[in-house]
C-alpha cells in the first residue's frame, strides 16, 4: 500500500541559501509593502518641517558678545590667572537673572513683567573663553537689537555696581581699623615728645606705625582698583534676515526625517508581522523554492484558464510545469500532490488543473485524482465527460471511491486529461488508504503518465498527510499574506514528518469576491439544480448518501468562518474522521 521512493528519502528539503545582499534587498522590498506607514511618516515629517518653517519665518535674532573681566589690582600681572578667578557658569546665570532683566526693563521703559524680557534671551559661553554671547529672538528686528544691547548693558552695569559696593564696604572696614590705630599712635608720639614714656613705648610706637602703613597700603590699592566689568566686543545690530532655515530647507529636512520615520515604522511593523510577506519569507519557511506567483483572480473565473495560447496566466502555469519537469525528484515518476495550507482549496484546484493541461501539451497522459472527499467540486467546474472504461489499469471492483468512474476533461488546444472525481464517502481514511488509491498513484510508473493528486487544506484535515509518502513531492499553494511564517514552518515539519518532500511553492494574491448580483445568481442556480447534476451519487446510493450527508451538510452550513475558528492558528491538523450515518431510531 505504501511505496518507498528512492531518492526522495535521501534528498532532504531544498535549502534556500540567500547571501547577505539578497537578504537586504528582500528586506527593503518588504518595507515597501507598507506604503501607508511610510507615507504617514513622510506626512508627519513634512508637517513638522512646515511648522518649523512657519514658526521661524518671522523671527529675528540680534547677537552681542562681551568679554568678562575680573576686578584685579594689576591686570598686566602675568602671574594672575583670570580664568581661575572667573566662574563663567556663574556669570552666565547672573546674565539671565531677574536682576538683570529689571535693570534692562527700567532702561527700556518696559511696562510688563521683567521676566518676560528673558523669554527671548539666550546666553552662551564658548568653551575655553571668558566671552558671553547674548542672543535675543523677537518677531521685530529692531526690538531684538534694542533688547539685546539693553540686557548686555544691564548685566555689565549690575556687575560693576556689585564690584563697587564690595570695594566700598572693604574700604569702610579698613578705615574703621585704621582710625583707632592712628589715634593711639598720635597719643603715644605726643607723650614721647614731651619726654615721658619708657623704652617699651618706643617699641609699641613702631608697631603701630607698621600697622598704619599696612592698612594705608590696602586702602590705597582698593581706591586704585579698576572695577570695569568687561568689554563689548560685538554690539548687537538690527538683523536684516530672519533666523529660520527657510521654507525650502525646513520642508526638505522634514521630508528626510519623515522618510526615516516612515521606514522605521515600516521596519517595526515588519519585525512584529507574523505573516509571510515575500517570496523570501515563504522560501525560507518551507526551505523550498517559489516556483511561480499568480496574479489575483476572481472566484467566478473558470478553473481551467481559457485562451491558453495567448494568456499570461497560462504561461505562468507552463513555467511552473517546466520547472517541476526538470526537478529530478519529480521527473522520475511524476507523482505530485497539490494542497493549500488553510482556507479555500479553489486556487489549489486551479493550479492542479492548469498544470495538468500544461503537462498534456508536452504529450504526457495526465490523471488528476481529486482526493477532496468532503466537498468535491472539480466535476462540476470542468468540461468533463465520462468515458466508458478506464485507461488506468484494471479499475476497481468496488463502487466506493475511487470506483470505476473516469472522466476526460477537454483543455482545448492543450489536449485533454483524465479526472477521477471526488465523491462523498462514509470513511475518508479508508478510501484514501485503499489499494485502489495506491493503484491509481502507481500508474505514474509509466514514463508517459503524470499523476496529480488534489487534497483539502493540510491544516483543515490530515488527508494530505495520508498521501504524501506515495507521491514524489508536494506543491504548496498559498497566499503569503494569509498564513504565518510559523505556520509554513509547521507545514513543512508535518510533510517531512509524514515522509514527504516539499518540491516548491506557488504563491497567489487571493481571489476577489463576487458582487451581490453574482451571489444571488449563483444561489438561484443552486436552488434550481436537478438530481442529474454532475457529481450526484447514483440512484442505488441516494438513500445511503442522504442519510450521512445531512450531518455533514449541517457542518458545511456553519460557513467557512466557523471552520477557520475551529482550526485555531493552523498549527495542528484535524484527525482523519469517519463520517458515520446518523442514528435512525
Amino acid at each position: 500500500m505504501t511505496q518507498s521512493h528512492e531518492g526522495t528519502a535521501d534528498t532532504g528539503p531544498v535549502a534556500v541559501a540567500d547571501d547577505e545582499p539578497d537578504l537586504l534587498r528582500d528586506q527593503f522590498r518588504q518595507l515597501l509593502r507598507y506604503p501607508r506607514l511610510i507615507a504617514g511618516g513622510v506626512l508627519l515629517g513634512l508637517l513638522g518641517g512646515a511648522w518649523l518653517g512657519y514658526s521661524t519665518s518671522d523671527t529675528y535674532v540680534a547677537t552681542s558678545d562681551v568679554v568678562v573681566r575680573a576686578a584685579i589690582e594689576d591686570p598686566f600681572n602675568p602671574s594672575v590667572a583670570t580664568d581661575k578667578i572667573l566662574d563663567m557658569n556663574t556669570e552666565r546665570q547672573a546674565a539671565t537673572s531677574r536682576r538683570t532683566a529689571e535693570l534692562a526693563a527700567d532702561a527700556l521703559g518696559f511696562r510688563g513683567d521683567a521676566d518676560a524680557l528673558l523669554e527671548g534671551l539666550q546666553v552662551t559661553n564658548p568653551p575655553q573663553s571668558q566671552v558671553l554671547s547674548f542672543s535675543y529672538t523677537s518677531q521685530d528686528p529692531q526690538v531684538s537689537e534694542r533688547r539685546a544691547n539693553a540686557l548686555v548693558k544691564a548685566y555689565l552695569d549690575d556687575r560693576e555696581q556689585d564690584t563697587d559696593r564690595t570695594r566700598d564696604a572693604m574700604l569702610k572696614g579698613l578705615q574703621k581699623q585704621l582710625d583707632p590705630v592712628s589715634k593711639q599712635h598720635d597719643e603715644l608720639a605726643a607723650t614721647l615728645e614731651n619726654g615721658g614714656g619708657t623704652e617699651a613705648d618706643y617699641t609699641v610706637k613702631a608697631n603701630l606705625l607698621g600697622r598704619i602703613t599696612e592698612l594705608g597700603n590696602r586702602i590705597s590699592n582698593l581706591r586704585s582698583l579698576d572695577t570695569t566689568p568687561g568689554k563689548v566686543i560685538k554690539e548687537a545690530t538690527v538683523p536684516t534676515a530672519s533666523d529660520g532655515p527657510g521654507w525650502a530647507l525646513s520642508l526638505g529636512l522634514g521630508g528626510a526625517v519623515g522618510i526615516a520615520l516612515g521606514l522605521l515604522m515600516a521596519w517595526a511593523r515588519l519585525v512584529f508581522d507574523p505573516a509571510a510577506r515575500s517570496e523570501g519569507d515563504v522560501a525560507r519557511a518551507l526551505r523550498a523554492p517559489v516556483l511561480g506567483a499568480l496574479p489575483r483572480t476572481r472566484d467566478t473565473d473558470p478553473l481551467l484558464t481559457e485562451d491558453r495560447q495567448d494568456s499570461p496566466l497560462a504561461e505562468e502555469y507552463r513555467s511552473i510545469a517546466y520547472r517541476l519537469a526538470y526537478d529530478r525528484r519529480f521527473a522520475d515518476r511524476r507523482r505530485l500532490l497539490v494542497a493549500a495550507p488553510r482556507g479555500s482549496s479553489r486556487t489549489a484546484a486551479a493550479v492542479a488543473v492548469n498544470l495538468a493541461a500544461s503537462f498534456a501539451e508536452t504529450g504526457k497522459r495526465v490523471l488528476i485524482v481529486e482526493a477532496e472527499l468532503r466537498r468535491p467540486s472539480l466535476e462540476g467546474q470542468l468540461r468533463a465527460r465520462e468515458i466508458s472504461r478506464s485507461s488506468w489499469g484494471h479499475g476497481a471492483e468496488s463502487d466506493e471511491w475511487p470506483g470505476r468512474r473516469r472522466l476526460t476533461v477537454d483543455a482545448g488546444e492543450s489536449g485533454s486529461f483524465d479526472l477521477v472525481p471526488g465523491t462523498r464517502v462514509r470513511n475518508v481514511a479508508r478510501a484514501l488508504t485503499s489499494p485502489e488509491m495506491s493503484r491509481l498513484v502507481e500508474e505514474a510508473d509509466d514514463p508517459k503518465v503524470t499523476v496529480i493528486v488534489l487534497t483539502p487544506p493540510v491544516f483543515a484535515y490530515a488527508d494530505a498527510l495520508a498521501l504524501v509518502d506515495r507521491v514524489d513531492g508536494v506543491l504548496v499553494v498559498c497566499d503569503p499574506r494569509g498564513v504565518h511564517r510559523s505556520q509554513l514552518a509547521r507545514l513543512r515539519d508535518l510533510i517531512t514528518g509524514a515522509g514527504g518532500t516539499v518540491l516548491g511553492t506557488v504563491m497567489h494574491r487571493g481571489q476577489r469576491g463576487r458582487t451581490g448580483q453574482e451571489q444571488k445568481s449563483k444561489r438561484g442556480k443552486r436552488r434550481g439544480a436537478t438530481e442529474g447534476s454532475p457529481g450526484e451519487p447514483a440512484a442505488g446510493h441516494r438513500s445511503m448518501a442522504s442519510s450521512w450527508s445531512a450531518a455533514d451538510h449541517r457542518r458545511d452550513d456553519r460557513g467557512r468562518g466557523a471552520e477557520e475558528a475551529d482550526l485555531g492558528d493552523g498549527s495542528t491538523t484535524v484527525a482523519l474522521r469517519i463520517i458515520a450515518p446518523p442514528d435512525r431510531s
